[in-house]
């Protein structure tokens, strides 16, 4: 293909030598002379392992060129790349001070052109800025519609410095966000030498993933250095805690748990964090991100309580009181804390859990129950039917497989508040919300 690639930084530099490594016509473009210079002379414009000769063989091949002139890029290729910086502003906000410039000059270039053109954002940018700024920036300034005359996209990048050739060549994933179908099938050849998962999406679900990948990564480093730190105080070799910790790919190192929903509860989480975090004050330790685990689940219930709040209704039925489908565990089971803020807002609650028997409860979940919401047994019914004829809104606090038939069961004047994520969620009506969906 013949590529266009805006910005000739670390992201631009590496994208460029890659791509022409794999076939593809590139022409590099930024309106840094030395850049361009040194792009055209075989010579890497930044330092990463096997750049320099990668630039070096495109360039001798003639697969490679810079060029501060954009309209020359644009009119001599099918797809713009657009790897400029999105640096943070003193707010935090991001800067898209480069990203318009660019994206004004491909627009420009672009009345000039019959022939149908991609512009592709690979930059860092919040979701939602290609929908808002990209788009109106390149139509304004071409005169054209975005999705009829010219195809847009995203297509993130995730490089690591100092393995960049290696990550660009076998990535974890590519993410293609995109919406037409020929701009689409563009990217998919484009990329057609790479042996990855070819992942299509929204553009706005392509904008958000690179910020959830970053974002975890550094809440990754945080809590290995806060647990380091505790280590440390405590005499235990943290690197040995960490190793046997990331054995664990079952459960540590995976999907498990990354599923957006409602707040952790049971017998463990809640209290192995309150008792870790108490250790790390009693040695005056500031562990911020350990520290702020339990308010962070607690708001998370605080807002399941709002969802229900705000609907105006007072007869409402909970279906699931354990804190996990399949099981009887109460305790510290955050449905029970909506539960008892909703009774104590004069709501009429009924509460469908077909695992719960209070004749059958011993113990601290018995004890735990009880003490949360004393006169429980008066809430209880005994069929999915009965708590679906009581409430105007109905709660799914847990995953019971049961509850996803409920889809055939509501009437169009009820709503539906998930903390789940059931399985068929998207077949109820408009009366349904979920708590992170």
């Amino acid at each position: 293909m013949r590529v266009s690639v805006f910005g000739l930084g670390y992201v631009g530099a590496v994208t460029s030598g890659c791509l022409s490594s794999f076939g593809h016509s590139v022409v590099g473009v930024d309106p840094a002379d030395t850049k361009v210079a040194l792009i055209n002379q075989g010579k890497a414009p930044v330092i990463e392992k096997g750049l320099d000769q990668t630039i070096s063989e495109a360039v001798a091949r003639g697969a490679l060129r810079a060029t501060n002139d954009a309209r020359d890029a644009v009119l001599a290729t099918d797809l713009s790349l657009i790897c400029v910086g999105t640096p943070s502003k003193r707010n935090g906000d991001l800067d898209t001070t480069a990203l318009n410039q660019v994206c004004t000059e491909i627009g420009n270039s672009l009345r000039e052109k019959q022939s149908h053109h991609s512009v592709i954002v690979r930059s860092t940018v919040l979701p939602g800025t290609i929908r808002n700024v990209v788009i109106p920036t390149l139509e304004k300034a071409s005169g054209k519609r975005a999705g009829i005359d010219f195809g847009v996209g995203s297509n993130p990048e995730f490089l690591r410095e100092g393995t960049a050739l290696d990550d660009f060549i076998a990535p974890p994933k590519t993410v293609l966000g995109v919406e037409d179908e020929r701009t689409a099938a563009n990217l998919e050849a484009l990329y057609g030498a790479i042996d990855a998962p070819l992942i299509r999406t929204s553009i706005e679900v392509a904008e958000m993933i690179k910020y959830s990948d970053n974002v975890w990564h550094a809440v990754k480093v945080a809590f290995a250095n806060e647990i380091g730190v505790l280590c440390k105080s405590l005499t235990i070799d943290s690197h040995e805690v960490m190793d046997i910790f990331c054995r664990d790919s079952k459960l540590n190192l995976s999907s498990y748990y990354l599923k957006p929903g409602f707040s952790f509860g049971g017998s463990c989480l809640p209290k192995d964090v309150r008792a870790l975090t108490h250790k790390a004050r009693s040695l005056d330790l500031d562990l911020p991100l350990l520290g702020s685990i339990l308010p962070s689940n607690e708001k998370q219930t605080s807002r399941g309580f709002e969802m229900i709040a705000q609907l105006g209704k007072r007869p409402v039925s909970i279906l699931g009181m354990s804190f996990k489908a399949g099981t009887d565990d109460l305790r510290e089971s955050p449905i029970l804390e909506i539960v008892e803020r909703l009774i104590g807002k004069g709501y009429d609650v009924r509460i469908y859990d077909r695992n719960i028997n209070l004749s059958k409860l011993v113990g601290a979940n018995k004890d735990y129950l009880l003490r949360m919401i004393p006169h429980v047994s008066s809430l209880l019914v005994e069929s999915l039917d009965e708590a679906l004829s009581h409430g105007e809104i109905v709660v799914i606090g847990n995953a019971d497989p049961e509850f996803r038939a409920i889809a055939d069961r509501v009437l169009p004047t009820q709503y539906v508040v998930d903390l789940v994520r059931i399985k068929d969620h998207r077949r109820l009506n408009g009366n349904y919300n979920g708590i992170s969906w």
